[in-house]
């Protein structure tokens, strides 16, 4: 059954300092109010094909004595590595977000995605809307049952962040808690995504003209998780990747590789990696990978009836500000009240650190929390 509890085990509990601690210097801490228990928690989804799969992700509980709990999910940016997310390092800003809106009094369902995670089987579905929402809604299910396991209650109404890829993940999964009953307990309280590509068709043009950082590498991972996932993008390696890039880069994306090791096989210019004629066929898109595309172009194309807020810093040059704006006129076409904040001359993984404070507030409030 999807949710369904697999297992969970107690990773670390942290005394309030040691919160301060884990925060510091990354994340401003003022807000850091209590101590925190995370778990490795592993539960059943589905993957891009609705195939039945194990998946994990850190739960992180509030150390405060509060049986019943708000809740949140948080959903991260684009790893290629299984174990750069926060059920198995806790020197990333993910595990750190967990850790900051733990200490805030919130339960925190982090699902690392299917593929993810240490023992995760499988490549991730990168990008794919239904294995995207699958992970995040089951993850609060599990959650749920983890928590009942140990004498707390998640509330109802699930206050939604995300940072990049996480951003388009967190309004997708808003509106299937919305729109789509995507969970009879569950409903949606407050959406906040950070830094999100939500125009994936321009973001990927831009990619395909170096016009991004990391154009190579974020173009490669896209193009190879994509043509094994739907098929079609290219035949062989050598119709998309030029010579001696086709040899090895499907291996490279398989989730057992850092990024410094793919960065140093892979040239880092798109320009270079890839043959003309797939570059042109992603700055142009027909067909079923324009069809496949739109759905991550329209995420934000919807009528959210809880309170939204968009984080972006203009200093980002990964995903550029625009994406914001893009996302904002959707809603608006829509009727849907939302705010937009610049967060500043950051980049792209700088801006969540400054994010994640802001969003605690906008979240208090959006909740009526003192």
């Amino acid at each position: 059954m999807r949710g369904a509890l697999v297992s969970y085990e107690l990773r670390h509990t942290f005394t309030r300092a040691q919160v301060v601690d884990a925060l510091t210097p990354h994340v401003a801490t003022d807000q850091v109010r209590h101590g925190v228990s995370t778990y490795l928690v592993k539960y059943r989804t589905v993957d891009h094909l609705g195939a039945p799969v194990v998946a994990s992700q850190l739960v992180a509980l509030p150390d405060n004595g509060d049986r019943s709990l708000p809740v949140m999910s948080w959903l991260h940016g684009t790893t290629v590595t299984k174990t750069h997310v926060a059920s198995a390092r806790t020197d990333t800003n993910d595990h750190r977000a967990a850790l900051l809106f733990a200490s805030t009094g919130r339960a925190v369902s982090a699902p690392d995605y299917v593929g993810l995670g240490k023992d995760s089987p499988g490549r991730h579905p990168y990008g794919d809307p239904r294995s995207t929402v699958a992970a995040g809604v089951d993850g609060l299910r599990s959650a749920r049952a983890a928590a009942r396991d140990l004498g707390r209650r998640l509330e109802r109404d699930v206050q939604i962040s995300g940072f990049s890829q996480g951003g388009p993940a967190a309004m997708l999964m808003g509106r299937a808690l919305q729109q789509e009953d995507a969970d009879r307990y569950f409903r949606l309280g407050a959406l906040a995504p950070v830094g999100g590509p939500f125009d994936i068709s321009a973001f990927e043009k831009a990619a395909a003209d170096d016009a991004v950082e990391k154009s190579g590498l974020y173009l490669a991972y896209f193009a190879t998780a994509w043509n094994w996932m739907y098929g079609g993008l290219y035949d062989s390696p050598s119709d998309a990747f030029q010579a001696p890039y086709d040899a090895v880069v499907e291996e490279l994306f398989n989730g057992s590789y850092e990024p410094q090791e793919i960065l140093a096989k892979l040239t880092p210019a798109a320009r270079d990696l890839f043959t003309p004629q797939f570059l042109e066929q992603v700055r142009n898109p027909t067909g079923e990978l324009a069809r496949r595309l739109r759905p991550l172009d329209t995420t934000c194309d919807w009528r959210p009836e809880v309170p939204v807020r968009i984080f972006h810093a203009k200093g980002d040059k990964d995903v550029d500000f625009a994406h914001a704006r893009h996302c904002g006129a959707q809603l608006r076409a829509n009727g849907a009240a939302y705010g937009l904040t610049d967060l500043g001359q950051y980049d792209h993984n700088g801006s969540v650190r400054q994010a994640l404070p802001q969003i605690v507030r906008f979240f208090d409030a959006a909740a009526g929390r003192p």
